[in-house]
């Protein structure tokens, strides 16, 4: 049960990375509400159609897929104007940033102020 809530979660959050923006195993696990749960959504990837699949990509932007599904998904990265600094994504320009939730640790200052951050462009 719980097994499956977490796979809705996450299927939403990958939902929610539009075309020209990418984001990460980790980041989607974050935002889903599991935290540590990387490799349950490259799971999720693995055995889900549908997906935009090629918006996910390892930490700091790698590509983790190797041989021909690599390439695929530099293609398509780059068919939607992803641009890759060597053989990573050039993060800080197409990383799509998840709203902090209210009251979690990332949406609050030392204090415990709400922290209102400016928009990426």
């Amino acid at each position: 049960m719980a097994r499956n809530r977490m796979r809705e979660q996450i299927l939403i959050t990958i939902h929610k990375v539009p075309r020209g923006h990418v984001s990460s195993y980790g980041a989607i696990a974050r935002a889903a509400g599991y935290p540590g749960a990387a490799r349950q959504v490259a799971w999720t990837l693995h055995a889900a159609s549908g997906l935009p699949w090629h918006r996910i990509l390892g930490s700091g932007g790698e590509i983790k897929l190797r041989g021909e599904a690599a390439l695929e998904q530099r293609l398509r990265l780059e068919s939607e104007g992803i641009t890759f600094r060597g053989r990573r994504v050039n993060m800080p320009l197409h990383e799509f940033r998840f709203p902090a939730k209210a009251g979690s640790p990332s949406s609050k200052s030392k204090s415990g102020q709400s922290v209102r951050r400016r928009p990426r462009p």
